[in-house]
């Protein structure tokens, strides 16, 4: 488990290069318990490869992660992992998304590319969404390891698209997360070798930040009801500031059968006027 001082360690390095790498983050079980669900899932589902070319024509992607299987709630909720992300977002930040990456061997090289490029804010800006890449294979080299280009995150421009630039491939080991700033420039490395390269993507944002993926339509009620509290709010079964994301001054985990989190904003204010009146006639 990360103590205080790693979690401000990585927090500064994705500051300062725009990704830390966490090497051991996910126990081997956890890593073996992952690459089974999904390799049975491609099988009982009949999922094949992507059909776009930026996906990968040999990469199997599969969304909406966390309805597939309960093992699969480990993942964003991790303790090696979400820290940092709270470090450098804060404790109300959203699950965004949250896919396979599965290369197979000939996928070729994705584009450089940057996660943040259609939200119109002029570079660089801080972080509004981190992406965590999960190694559940030993990225090498040879078998689509993802390519980054450290510091470019404070470039004033996004990468050009299609343009060959001088990346670092980022190896690791299996069991490893690579968290990134998503306006960091980076790109899935081509699978040379005979093997399948297995990986997450999951990716975070602030809570006042529409998800790339619509949990809260695309996740049953009736399995989003069975994550734990912190899951559910991840998905944004919450309200951000107790302002933003509510429903009729109600806290959407209520639907959920929970209890709210928090006072919305104007009754918190209410609330601490009466406190500094009643204080006042003491």
């Amino acid at each position: 488990m990360l103590t205080e001082a790693d979690i401000q360690l990585h927090a500064d390095r994705i500051r300062d290069d725009g990704y830390t790498v966490i090497e051991g983050a996910a126990a081997p079980s956890l890593v073996e318990g992952l690459k089974q669900a999904l390799e049975r899932i491609e099988r009982e589902h009949n999922l094949g490869p992507a059909k776009t070319s930026f996906e990968g024509f040999k990469t199997v992607r599969i969304n909406n992660l966390l309805t597939y299987d309960d093992i699969f709630w480990e993942v964003p909720l991790h303790e090696n992992v979400l820290p940092v992300v709270e470090r450098v977002l804060d404790k109300e930040c959203l699950l965004s998304s949250f896919c396979s990456l599965v290369l197979g061997p000939g996928q070729e090289a994705q584009p450089i590319h940057e996660d943040t490029q259609l939200i119109p804010l002029p570079r660089p800006h801080i972080p509004i969404t981190l992406n965590a890449i999960w190694a559940l294979s030993d990225f090498t080299g040879n078998n689509g390891a993802t390519r980054i280009i450290p510091g470019s995150h404070k470039f004033p421009s996004s990468p050009e698209y299609g343009k060959d630039y001088d990346a670092v491939t980022a190896t690791m080991p299996a069991g490893s997360v690579m968290l990134f700033d998503s306006a960091l420039w980076h790109g899935g490395g081509a699978n040379t070798s005979d093997g399948r390269r297995f990986a997450f993507s999951c990716a975070y944002c602030w809570g006042w930040m529409r998800q790339q993926e619509n949990l809260q339509l695309g996740i049953p009620h009736e399995t989003a009801r069975r994550f734990p509290r912190r899951l559910q709010e991840l998905c944004g079964y919450s309200v951000y500031k107790g302002q933003f994301g509510h429903i009729d001054n109600h806290d959407p985990i209520e639907l959920l059968g929970r209890e709210r989190g928090k006072r919305m904003v104007w009754e918190a204010t209410d609330v601490r006027k009466a406190r500094m009146a009643e204080a006042m006639k003491q």
